[in-house]
């Protein structure tokens, strides 16, 4: 069934009258019957009957009538969805955050006071075939990502977290061998994260107990805090810790990783990817400044 000829039956069966149809959609009255007609041979059933000078719809037409208004209705809409769409397209940044989510976040936050219209997608798949901007690890297998058009590097290195009131508070610095025993907090969300804390302890010869394990930052602080565990801190992309807990370099080995900032090829760009790029690797960099001051 053609589409013109589903639509010419329509405005047929809203109207009620052929001439009026016509002049309607811009075709010749003799035309318009014609393919009427074509339509009920195609479907082999009459449409419409006569009464007087007027048709009306036969059962068979009422159920074609009733069918078509939803199906024709979305396809009329098409065009100006496809244009919201756009629109919304131009001022949407695809965040995949694979490390650091924390800082991301509140980068996320201070650009969206400045710019309310921009719309955020976060993301947080390795393998996500479709995304402007990620934020992973040197540990990351970024290959499976979109093309990367540029990429931005940050060290950071990683402390060891401790309760302010345990034996370990007053040093400047700590082995790793010194809390073998101890338990450990992970963040459990940081998959990325929690496996390269566990190679640093299994370097330096024991594999960690982990005795409580939180996607939430505050929790992790929090049990720390309460001198239930010690646990691996990134430098600035987590945030401070909390008063009752205490950092301490790691002294045995260099314990850091390497934050990459990937900006990622698009066939659809945002008008606002680039400008976020910049903005969120500065929001990093003033935070790791911050840190190390």
């Amino acid at each position: 069934m053609e589409l013109a000829k589903l639509r010419y039956f329509y405005t047929v069966a809203k109207l009620g009258h052929v001439t009026r149809a016509a002049e309607e959609i811009h075709i010749a009255q003799p035309a318009l019957t014609k393919a009427i007609k074509q339509l009920e041979e195609e479907l082999d059933a009459p449409l419409f009957y006569k009464k007087g000078r007027n048709i009306r719809l036969t059962p068979f037409g009422v159920y074609l009538k009733n069918k078509l208004e939803p199906i024709l209705t979305q396809l009329d809409n098409i065009p100006s969805e496809l244009a919201s769409l756009k629109a919304e397209r131009r001022f949407t940044v695809k965040l995949n955050v694979l490390a650091a989510s924390s800082t991301v976040t509140e980068a996320v936050i201070a650009y969206k006071k400045r710019h309310p219209e921009v719309i955020f997608q976060l993301l947080r798949n390795e393998a996500e075939p479709d995304c402007d901007i990620s934020v992973a690890t040197d540990t990351a297998n970024v290959a499976v990502l979109p093309p990367i058009l540029q990429t931005t590097e940050l060290d950071e290195q990683i402390f060891l977290a401790v309760p302010k009131n345990s034996k370990y508070a007053e040093k400047n610095g700590i082995t790793l061998a010194e809390v073998k025993d101890e338990g450990f907090v992970h963040m459990g969300g940081s998959r990325l994260f929690s496996a390269v804390c566990d190679e640093f302890c299994l370097e330096a010869g024991f594999k960690p107990h982990v005795s409580f394990e939180s996607d939430s930052l505050l929790a992790v602080k929090n049990i720390i805090g309460a001198n239930a565990g010690v646990g691996f801190w990134p430098e600035y992309s987590w945030g401070k810790v909390s008063a009752d807990v205490a950092l301490l370099p790691i002294l045995d080995r260099d314990c850091r990783r390497t934050l990459t900032v990937n900006l990622h090829e698009s066939p659809f760009p945002s008008e606002v990817t680039a400008e976020f790029y910049d903005y969120l690797v500065k929001f990093l960099q003033k935070r790791r400044r911050a840190a190390r001051s």
